[in-house]
């Protein structure tokens, strides 16, 4: 499933979105930010995907098979794709999986390298992909 979600009209910068796609996905965390993921806590990725425009169609279903595929691993919470509104080919990727662990586990799943191995030709831009963790 992918969700539209509108640009605002003042451009910020990608982090600041990421920031703030992030804190609208599952809230205010906390006060301050561990150097190092707790021991078996939740991870948060959010990943950034621009294909170049005529790719957007195959790049849609990838990603949208790529999220089915996900939803399918062990420890995984949650995993969406999102389209940025008047920009069909810009996504974002938000995963949040049960630990460390879990989320290296599927990085190294076959699902995940084949949907980067096929994705690779069709992008506009590397992969911007930004692990978190829960701000406690």
């Amino acid at each position: 499933m992918l969700i539209r979600s509108k640009a605002n009209a003042m451009p910020w910068p990608r982090v600041l979105m990421s920031t703030a796609l992030f804190l609208a996905l599952f809230g205010p965390a906390g006060h301050a930010l561990a150097q190092e993921p707790a021991a078996g806590g939740k991870i948060y990725a959010v990943v950034h995907v621009d294909v170049l425009p005529p790719n957007t169609p195959a790049g849609t279903k990838l990603l949208q098979q790529y999220v089915l595929d996900s939803r399918k691993d062990k420890g995984a919470v949650r995993i969406e794709a999102y389209v940025q509104i008047g920009r069909e080919n810009h996504f974002s990727v938000v995963e949040v999986w049960q630990s460390q662990q879990a989320f290296d586990a599927h990085e190294a799943a076959g699902h995940t390298r084949k949907f980067r191995e096929a994705i690779q030709p069709m992008l506009g831009s590397p992969f911007d992909e930004r692990l978190h963790q829960i701000l406690e």
